[in-house]
């Protein structure tokens, strides 16, 4: 364990300005704050934020940092308080301190919901002050690297796949590669041990083999540069076991057919240079097509700039090299922590490397539910990036997959929300077009467009798709307030009552609400019924005669059940006779959540419960009716069930699209091809299927299908 005094001098070393007094004061305060506590290794606690403090002096940090660092479990751990922390240590450490602590007293629901929390609460701490995050990331690797000791397996699990889910991407999102390398490898050892054993193993048979191989090529790469008058600093190294894994799973290959196993960097002094050593490299050996990268005319979102490139190098070997400035080193390894200005005490938080944060806000801030943030993140940071411009030239990296909805909200949210087309290189295409780099891209607007519910299936940003259902929500909302208003009036017409929404409030907390809106959207959804609110207000016994009422009702009902206990009928809840047919606007199937409507001259129409159409019946829920399918239906008895199909405009998909639906026992009654162009073919096509587990299956085989590039459920 680190003494005092070495501590002070190692953050002297680099900055002789440190606040040495504070440093002192932090080491003591939370030696005798942490007391005789002991971690699961059987170490003094202390040990735990000396060693973290160390970590972040690694960094070259501030004195502020390093003492958040000394103190950062003083508040949940022990009996100090965050008033003591700023009474002894000023408002911004303390401030530091509150936005560290690791929250385990806020208590929710589950496992999930708390650490969904947790990353809220540091998010919104972090877009405060980025040391935040710093100092996190250094405790979370110290616990990595003590993992081990903990007893309980599950637990173990549970750390390293948070760790690797959320931690190591944001070490990379600001830019600390050092740092998201060390996490990923520790992680990767309790998730999947044998695998990095097995990778282990292999590397040392190929060092074996070859002999001291990195020291060869370096020694070649040095001699070809100098060769040419550049001076430059060659290292190599073996890839991590974790990328030589992640490598295998996203290609679907063993070791063996992995080539690329060594990474060599060349540092020079300037930009010209850079581009000088690429001529150079690229002039001597083979180049292996498609492996350049050029990120220093376009940096990533966290300002990391390297040129890459892969070549058949020295003695044959497959090598893929980055060529960077020292200075760009510096910022590829520290990220944020590289840009750090000890005379200004707090970094700013303007910048490209910064724009994903101000993005994690926005998600925050359109998010209905921690959990659905945490999902939105990981989508946020999980991603190859593609590279796309906007006709003005402005340049945007966005996920692979990503279409021109996530380009829209990208740009402005307002733009995301009015987009009705795109114009990709020129060309007019869907917006479930999936961008490729270097694609110029004009979003098409129009004031009427409000968000799409069917963008939300194709959309891959976690800020489009918190906007699509922040919408989605609002949209919902209001139509079971309609719709719940409709009921309630409805009801107290039937019990001879008047609805007064003064009255309304008194028994607001009976049904666990706060406005009355909330009672109407609760009763819209059909969580309470209007009679539940009626008798809430008025509990006087049903009279005589509606107890007659109900009875006969009651006995009218066994005997319609006893006369026709074998005959299948379709729908429950119908009078029995009763004209029956089934909307053509959503093509409601057995699995469906269903709604009956009441219409002149037709009897009643079965929609399903998320049906457009059904706006068009909010003002009259008399016209409503409470219905579901017959689970002792006729199983031979066929329903329409119509998709909507984007296939390539080539000999065969057609033909592919009936096969597949024939072979898996669908019968297509009508096809109609909607949109047609140079490039695909949108069509509809409705099929004779048994219930929607039926469609699901034909849907995912046609998904599977090379020629088709998309199938989804028609609506409307």
């Amino acid at each position: 364990m680190m003494r005092q005094f070495e501590l002070v001098e190692r953050v002297k070393a680099y900055d002789p300005e440190a606040d040495e007094d504070a440093l002192n004061r932090a080491y003591v305060f939370s030696l005798k704050a942490h007391g005789k506590q002991k971690r699961a290794s059987g170490d003094p606690y202390f040990s735990h934020p000396v060693e973290v403090a160390g970590i972040l002096a690694g960094m070259k940090l501030d004195s502020s940092s390093i003492v958040t660092g000394l103190l950062h479990d003083t508040v949940e751990d022990t009996v100090a308080t965050l008033d003591q922390i700023e009474k002894v240590f000023g408002p911004e450490i303390a401030r530091l301190v509150d936005g560290v602590t690791k929250l385990s007293r806020v208590e929710l629901q589950s496992g999930q919901t708390k650490q969904a929390e947790n990353f809220r609460k540091l998010v919104l701490a972090m877009s405060e002050d980025i040391r935040v995050l710093l100092v996190k990331l250094a405790d979370r690797l110290h616990n990595m690297r003590t993992l081990h000791f903990i007893k309980d397996a599950e637990k173990r699990q549970r750390i390293a796949r948070e760790t690797m889910e959320i931690y190591a991407p944001l070490a990379e999102r600001i830019g600390m590669h050092e740092m998201k390398d060390q996490l990923e490898d520790l992680a990767f050892s309790e998730l999947h041990p044998e695998a990095r054993q097995s990778i282990i193993a292999r590397l040392a048979f190929l060092r074996e083999k070859g002999g001291d191989l990195v020291s060869r090529v370096i020694a070649e790469l040095k001699d070809v540069l100098k060769q040419h008058g550049v001076e430059a600093q060659v290292t190599g190294r073996e890839k991590s076991p974790y990328s030589i894994w992640r490598k295998m799973q996203r290609k679907n290959v063993g070791f063996e057919q992995l080539s690329d196993i060594m990474a060599f960097r060349v540092a020079v002094e300037n930009v010209e240079q850079c581009y000088q050593t690429l001529g150079v490299l690229h002039s001597q050996y083979p180049v292996v097509p498609g492996r350049f990268k050029d990120y220093i005319s376009t940096p990533k979102p966290n300002q990391y700039r390297s040129l890459h490139t892969a070549v058949i190098g020295p003695e044959r070997q497959r090598i893929e090299i980055q060529i960077r400035t020292r200075e760009m080193h510096e910022v590829a390894e520290l990220g944020v922590a590289a840009h750090w200005s000890y005379a200004q005490g707090r970094p700013k938080t303007e910048g490209p490397q910064y724009r994903w944060l101000r993005e994690l806000l926005d998600i925050l801030e359109h998010a209905s539910g921690p959990e659905e943030f945490l999902e939105h993140t990981r989508l946020e940071m999980f991603h190859d990036q593609v590279f796309c411009f906007t006709p003005k030239g402005d340049l945007f990296a966005l996920p692979r997959g990503a279409t021109p909805v996530d380009l829209a909200y990208a740009i402005h949210s307002e733009i995301g929300d009015t987009c009705v087309g795109a114009k990709i290189n020129g060309r007019l295409m869907p917006l479930r077009t999936q961008l490729q780099n270097g694609d110029q891209v004009e979003i098409v607007t129009s004031k009427a467009q409000t968000p799409s519910p069917t963008w939300d299936q194709f959309v891959v940003t976690g800020k489009a798709r918190a906007r699509i259902r922040r919408f989605i929500r609002t949209q919902q909302r209001q139509q079971y307030l309609d719709l719940g208003k409709s009921i309630l009036q409805k009801a107290f017409r039937q019990e001879g009552h008047e609805l007064r929404e003064k009255a309304l409030a008194e028994v607001l907390p009976k049904f666990a609400v706060e406005e009355i809106d909330d009672l109407y959207v609760a009763v819209g959804e059909g969580l309470h019924t209007g009679h539940d609110v009626v008798r809430a207000l008025h509990p006087a016994p049903p009279s005589e005669e509606k107890r007659a009422k109900v009875a006969s009702l009651t006995e009218a009902r066994k005997r319609s059940k006893a006369k026709g206990a074998d005959m299948a009928v379709p729908i429950r809840g119908l009078i029995p006779g009763m004209a029956l047919h089934f909307a053509g606007c959503c093509h409601p199937l057995p699995g469906d959540r269903i709604v009956g409507i009441v219409t002149t001259g037709k009897g009643v129409t079965i929609h399903t419960i998320d049906c457009e159409t059904l706006e068009n019946y909010a003002d009259t829920p008399e016209r409503w009716l409470d219905v579901a399918w017959n689970v002792r239906g006729d199983p031979a008895e066929t329903h329409i069930g119509r998709i909507n199909v984007i296939i390539g405009n080539e000999p065969g998909s057609l033909g592919a699209l009936t096969t597949i639906i024939g072979t898996h026992a669908g019968n297509i009654t009508n096809l109609k091809i909607t949109n047609r162009s140079q490039d695909f073919f949108e069509i509809l096509v409705d099929i004779e299927v048994q219930d929607v587990k039926h469609l699901s299956t034909i849907i995912a085989a046609l998904r599977a299908a090379p020629s088709i590039n998309s199938v989804e459920r028609a609506r409307g």
